[in-house]
């Protein structure tokens, strides 16, 4: 019988240095129904919001000045509808909770999500943690019960 010789090579990672890819962390955020909606390389929390709904903004493309948000969206598109605002008419083209069919996101050039320049995370709609209501979800709602 022949002589078995192995050769093999112990490999260790415990003190190699973290690379650019291993320090950026990916959040994942939920629908309220829990359904994953969301997975981005930024806190939603320390991203700018929109003056007219409070909406989260997430840029989608690179400009000269900013760079875009490394993300991906699990919605479906549901089609368009005009908002009326106090400058005019917006058209929005909106994503909805593929499980819960709840608004959670819009744009305001057709689709795909890489079309247009922003996409609009609404106020309150997504959770960072699974199952949870956000603490903004019902804001705004004390204004319309008193009506």
């Amino acid at each position: 019988m022949p002589k078995v010789i192995s050769r093999s090579t112990i490999s260790s990672s415990a003190e190699a240095s973290a690379t650019t890819s291993a320090t950026a962390a990916l959040r994942t955020y939920y629908c309220l129904c829990g359904e994953f909606i969301l997975v981005i390389d930024k806190t939603l929390s320390n991203l700018p919001r929109r003056t007219t709904d409070n909406a989260i903004i997430l840029r989608s493309k690179d400009t000269d000045s900013a760079k875009a948000c490394v993300f991906k969206l699990n919605a479906k598109e549901v089609g368009a509808v005009l908002v009326e605002r106090p400058n005019g008419l917006e058209r929005q083209f909106r994503y909805n909770c593929p499980r819960c069919n709840l608004l959670v996101a819009y744009q305001n050039e057709r689709p795909p999500t890489r079309n247009a320049p922003f996409v609009y995370i609404v106020s309150g709609a997504l959770s960072l943690i699974q199952g949870q209501v956000p603490d903004d979800a019902f804001d705004g709602e004390e204004e319309h019960m008193q009506e």
